[in-house]
């Protein structure tokens, strides 16, 4: 039995207690998840699910290896955040992850996505008539989705809260901290995780890289986003999205 390790974050004696499911599909990329589940997780009454159809050994990429600490079934129905970082393409159609999501996502109190774990929540239907972000190259997608694409670090509308990849898992963390416990906990949440990027370019958004750059990012984006795309299109068929998939 692992023993519960003491908080840095003293949440003096709040009582409150959430429900928080990260979705780790096989293929998952770890970088968008970590934030997020180091954030929350380290709070006293939280409890971090990492949910997929069973428990055995999945992997990440590139090659990191977990499992699920919970199956689909296991997960309580109620959650306080249904969460998801980028996953590969073929998760975005695969119907026993989105009927999960799209039955979890109607009750949760937050439905979060970073890099193409927005482009899953919208897959789920949980996106359509809301303002959402995704990696820069990606990002027009989310309109397939019946999303509004809003380019940014972080887009918040509602109970919808979305993100680019990495550094982006972090942020929606700390916002969702405050949002449940306010300010001051937040603030020594990102104090105690020392959260002050230094960039050592700067050149992390496509407004600091300027047009040469950006272009040549997209340029070696294109094969990887392609199946992305393809799925899109066909989402949009599905979920009934009047879009110009020209």
């Amino acid at each position: 039995m692992t023993e519960e390790r003491p908080s840095f974050i003293d949440l003096g004696g709040s009582g409150r207690s959430l429900d928080i499911a990260i979705v780790v599909a096989p293929g998952f990329m770890p970088v968008d998840i970590v934030g997020l589940h180091t954030v929350l997780g380290v709070l006293p009454g939280v409890k971090v699910h990492l949910v997929w159809k069973d428990k055995d050994e999945i992997i990440g990429f590139p090659a990191f290896p977990t499992r699920a600490t919970a199956t689909f079934d296991e997960t309580p129905a109620d959650l306080d955040v249904l969460y998801a970082g980028a996953v590969p393409a073929e998760i975005l159609e695969d119907p026993q992850t989105l009927e999960f999501l799209a039955d979890r996502g109607s009750r949760a109190g937050w439905v979060a996505g970073t890099c193409a774990g927005s482009l899953l929540m919208g897959a789920a239907g949980l996106l359509n008539g809301y303002r959402a972000t995704t990696n820069f190259h990606a990002v027009d997608q989310l309109r397939y989705y019946g999303a509004v694409p809003s380019p940014g670090a972080v887009v918040e509308d509602r109970n919808r809260i979305t993100s680019g990849p990495a550094t982006g898992s972090f942020e929606i963390a700390l916002r969702l901290v405050q949002a449940f416990f306010g300010d001051e906990v937040a603030r020594h949440s990102e104090l105690a995780c020392e959260y002050d990027p230094t960039p050592l370019f700067g050149v992390g958004r496509p407004e600091l890289a300027g047009p040469d750059l950006t272009r040549a990012a997209l340029d070696m984006a294109v094969a990887i986003n392609r199946p992305y795309l393809d799925v899109a299109k066909r989402a949009a068929a599905r979920l009934g999205i009047d879009v110009d998939a020209d």
